[in-house]
């Protein structure tokens, strides 16, 4: 018994990595297009190779490109020709050819790329070719290969000898160290000291174009034509290779091919793209325009030092992530929509998304997604119940069968289905307002109910081993639920603050290991049976992180756990002895990408799981290669001054032993200028995965204590050093938290003239002049001392007489002040009088006037006559008043003698027109004037017409502005 439970065991983990090794990519790898525009270059990219910095170079139409991981930069030939290859030396010198040159690029004194022309050095009667299509390095040999002749120069540039084929070659290869040359009219020929020998069985290629040649194992060659297939090299001669394919190969038409690290065969095409042959020579990727990629014509490839497939097309640039575990669902495969669930069910494997539910056969690699019908809307579980394929849909709970969806029951919202542990024969569906109850039949699932006594949308459930359901609301908390005895209703009990729970937000339930944990908004807890409350969990949260928010968590057969938490994304590895190991750097390429909205994790299989994504779904495979130890380094792209109209101190590149490299050698420290003592630094890191992540922290060394923070600057700047020895150093951090080797820029800022050697020797000359000065300055001091102490004196006396003359000033300053306040008061004075008079002859006037009322009411004559007296009393009272007389004192003290000065300038004046006079100069209203002159308004107006007369004013002035300023 014991024998065979192993055998089982043994039977069932071969099986399980045996399915998983068959397990194909679901989706197509992340890729990153460049068009022309971004690059600001040409369409066509013939050639695409990397220095051992990492930076990318590619040959373009308009010349060639340098691609730090973040920028472009395009560097012309001589001539502004067409560049059609590059290819850089041990040495890093970069070698270039195109339209009628060939020659390399090399960096000046200031590390800018200069072309050097090697055609130059051609025999006249050889400089008259066309293009120059490849460059072979072989031994001490350089070789340049165009349409006529072949070129072999030695490592000092000198022009050695040419071959000159017997036809126009049609295209050239190097093959260990080799280099075979295509002819039509002839075949295949390798090249020997001075011509051109067919190889054994090479008449086989003539008229036959071939674009690629690789070496693959027991001496074999691997021979790419354009349109006739591929063919493989044996003792009987030349087979084909990859026949399944034949006729795909020959109606892609092959521009290049080369062999990946893993061995496979990358072929680009013409018309379909780029496929990728494993060794049998089968198709496993094929990428072609609108899947994966946004040009199908390939015409170059390349391979860089961190896995990544570059493609040079007929109009734009394209990296492909193939080193990836991650491929990625979506509507370049035909699956539109966010991804919310997904289940593999035998070779079958369904999408769930926003606009519906989508199936394909994944044994097959042509295999294309269908729709299921009726399924259209919005899908938020998929479930294999019974043997069934469920759907919990917008509109309801469906069954799948033969591509088609059944509607089971039209309940809105329906979010899962749970199987019930103790009723086996029923499942418990979760929908928008609360629970229903299903049954399986022999005719599939049939609902029953919808059960009471809970009504709270129910999306997240797991039962525990006692029977009991628990749901976890986004929310308000947890819910344990007992289902009756009759199947009829549940009974509830809420868990929220109060029952240790750190909040009633974002918790969900999970299964992990066959027990039930919670994640909450902060940390993961266990339900304590003993106590009734929530626990924290210390195991996971010693993996996990004390304060983590897991969003989504699904364990896989084999127990990896997968998770997804708003700060990260990772794997628990389960190990032999039952503990877990963390992976997540990997997962960084993921972020920003998965479904906000509800975030879900599939396991399909043993390390086989799906993202749920804001584009469809992500797959990753965890049995493929997950290191992301790329080594690589930053570089300082460009040194300036920012004081300076001649800015560029160096572009981040040397020349020492003939090799070009990006390390500063000490021998080329820089001294700049005190006056140009502001410094700016450009930088970067050739990592283009994640490119946009990519951080940076620097430091400059004897002004900084240490580096910065990390962030995604790529410059710095530095102002008003002081004099002084610098050193720069910078260094970057990729997506998947890997620190690059730092890179460093020394320099000088020297002193200012005032703070130079020379400056302190002639300060020091000075310092001891000074002193003799200072010697005899006090002598001098001393003789002049009592002529200061008599001078001093001298100033005292005249201080107190300016003290003195000071006084008498403020002395007369008072006076006048104090005459200004007597003045002050008397206008006082004379406005209280003139309301006086205003006031009393109102008064009397309007008395005047009541009694005139009543002598013409009354008929009594001796009435009438009495107040004919009172009124002319009245009227005497107010003619003899010598209230005037004492106005005009006060008046005329204010005024500056206006009443006398008026009086002399015009005497033919009235008194009448006097006073009238002496009120518009205290800018009386014509009312108050009517009351002071014992007049009607209508009289002041006549009184006015005749002031001006007799004061001759002309129409145009003012009487009132005439007065004011008199």
């Amino acid at each position: 018994m014991h024998k065979l439970i192993i055998l089982t065991f043994s039977f069932s983990l071969l099986l399980i990595y045996k399915l998983n090794a068959q397990f194909k990519p679901l989706g197509l790898p992340f890729s990153k297009y460049y068009s022309s525009q971004d690059y600001v270059g040409g369409i066509q990219n013939w050639k695409i190779t990397q220095s051992s910095e990492g930076l990318i170079y590619v040959a373009n139409n308009f010349g060639l490109l340098e691609f730090d991981g973040t920028h472009w930069e395009r560097y012309t030939l001589e001539r502004g020709t067409k560049c059609r290859y590059v290819f850089i030396n041990a040495d890093g010198k970069i070698y270039v050819s195109g339209q009628g040159d060939f020659g390399y690029f090399i960096p000046n004194q200031n590390g800018i790329f200069e072309f050097i022309s090697l055609a130059n050095k051609l025999p006249a009667s050889k400089r008259n070719f066309d293009e120059t299509w490849r460059i072979y390095e072989r031994n001490d040999e350089v070789i340049f290969c165009t349409f006529e002749d072949i070129f072999i120069f030695n490592q000092k540039d000198e022009f050695v000898k040419n071959i000159d084929p017997e036809y126009d070659p049609e295209s050239f290869h190097m093959v260990n160290h080799e280099v075979y040359v295509n002819q039509l009219e002839t075949g295949l020929s390798v090249m020997g000291e001075d011509s051109l020998q067919l190889i054994n069985g090479g008449e086989f290629f003539k008229n036959k174009t071939i674009t690629s040649i690789l070496p693959i194992a027991n001496d074999q060659l691997l021979i790419c034509t354009y349109n006739e297939g591929i063919y493989i090299s044996s003792s009987q001669g030349f087979t084909e290779w990859s026949q399944q394919n034949k006729s795909f190969l020959q109606k892609a038409a092959i521009n290049q091919a080369i062999r990946l690290n893993n061995g496979n065969i990358a072929i680009g095409t013409q018309n379909e793209g780029v496929a990728i042959l494993n060794a049998k020579g089968d198709i496993d990727l094929h990428l072609n325009k609108g899947k994966g990629i946004e040009n199908r014509t390939v015409l170059s490839l390349f391979e860089d030092i961190q896995g990544n497939l570059w493609l040079g097309h007929n109009n734009g640039i394209s990296m492909i992530e193939l080193n990836l575990p991650f491929t990625h669902a979506n509507e370049q495969i035909e699956l539109p929509g966010t991804g919310y669930d997904a289940l593999l069910k035998n070779d079958t494997l369904y999408y769930g998304t926003n606009n519906g539910l989508y199936y394909k056969d994944i044994q097959r690699t042509d295999s294309r997604l269908y729709l299921v019908e009726n399924s259209i809307g919005q899908v938020y579980s998929i479930s294999n119940i019974g043997g069934e394929t469920i759907m919990g849909h917008h509109n309801g709970a469906y069954s799948i069968r033969n591509g088609k969806a059944h509607l089971i029951a039209p309940i809105a919202g329906t979010w899962t289905f749970l199987e019930l542990k103790n009723f086996p024969e029923y499942v418990l569906q979760g929908n928008y307002k609360g629970l229903a109850l299903f049954k399986k039949t022999s005719k599939g699932l049939r609902f029953v109910r919808k059960l009471k006594g809970f009504n709270e949308s129910s999306r997240v459930m797991q039962q525990d081993q006692d029977g009991y359901i628990w749901m976890t609301h986004g929310y308000k908390g947890v819910y344990r639920i007992n289902l009756d005895d009759d199947l009829h209703s549940v009974t509830f009990k809420y868990y929220g603050i109060e029952s240790g729970l750190p909040s009633t937000l974002l918790i969900n339930v999970w299964r992990v290991n066959n027990r039930l944990i919670f994640t909450t908004e902060h940390g993961v807890y266990q339900y304590d049976k003993k106590s009734d409350r929530f626990i924290e969990d210390d195991y996971f949260n010693s993996l996990l992180g004390d304060d983590s928010q897991i969003m989504s968590l699904s364990e896989d057969p084999i127990g990896n756990v997968f998770y997804a938490s708003m700060t990260d994304i990772g794997v628990l590895e389960k190990q032999s002895n039952r503990t877990y190991e963390k992976h997540t750097d990997i997962f960084n390429r993921l972020n920003l990408l998965l479904n906000d909205d509800l975030q879900n994790l599939i396991t399909l299989e043993a390390n086989q799981v799906l993202f749920a994504a804001k584009e469809g779904f992500i797959h990753f495979n965890n049995q493929l290669q997950k290191s992301v130890n790329h080594n690589f380094s930053a570089l300082i792209n460009k040194i300036q001054l920012t004081t300076s109209n001649d800015s560029l101190i160096l572009k981040g590149r040397y020349i020492k032993d003939q090799k070009i490299q990006f390390t500063q050698p000490k021998e080329e420290i820089p001294e700049i200028s005190f006056k140009n003592n502001a410094i700016h630094f450009s930088f970067s890191a050739p990592f283009v995965e994640g490119q946009n992540n990519t951080q940076y922290q620097y430091w400059l060394e004897n002004l900084e204590e240490g580096y910065s923070e990390w962030s995604n600057r790529m410059v710095k700047e530095y102002t008003n050093l002081k004099e002084g020895k610098y050193t720069f150093h910078v260094q970057a951090k990729n997506i998947y938290n890997q620190i690059s080797n730092p890179a460093t820029f020394t320099f000088i800022i020297s002193p200012p003239w005032y703070r130079t050697k020379v400056a302190y020797t002639i300060y020091f000359g000075l310092s001891i002049a000074l002193l003799f000065v200072i010697f005899y300055a006090f002598e001098f001091h001393y003789k002049k001392k009592t002529e200061v102490l008599t001078e001093e004196k001298e100033k005292e006396i005249n201080r107190i007489d300016s003290e003195l003359k000071s006084s008498e000033q403020e002395i007369e300053r008072l006076k006048n002040e104090k005459l200004k306040a007597k003045i002050e008061i008397q206008n006082k004075e004379l406005a209280t009088s003139t309301m006086h008079l205003i006031n009393k002859n109102g008064f009397i006037s309007h008395v005047k006037t009541n009694l005139n009322a009543i002598i013409k009411r009354s008929k009594n004559q001796e009435v009438q006559h009495e107040i004919n007296k009172i009124i002319h009393n009245i009227d005497k009272n107010i003619a003899s008043d010598n209230d005037w007389e004492h106005f005009s004192i006060h008046f005329d003290q204010v005024h500056g003698d206006f009443i006398k000065r008026l009086k002399d300038n015009y005497p033919n004046l009235s008194p009448q027109e006097m006073k009238l006079s002496a009120y518009l100069r205290m800018n009386l209203s014509t009312k108050e004037i009517a009351h002071l002159l014992n007049i009607s308004v209508r009289g002041v107006e006549i009184a006015r017409y005749r002031l001006r007369k007799k004061l001759i004013l002309e129409r145009a002035e003012n009487l009132q502005e005439f007065i004011l300023k008199y």
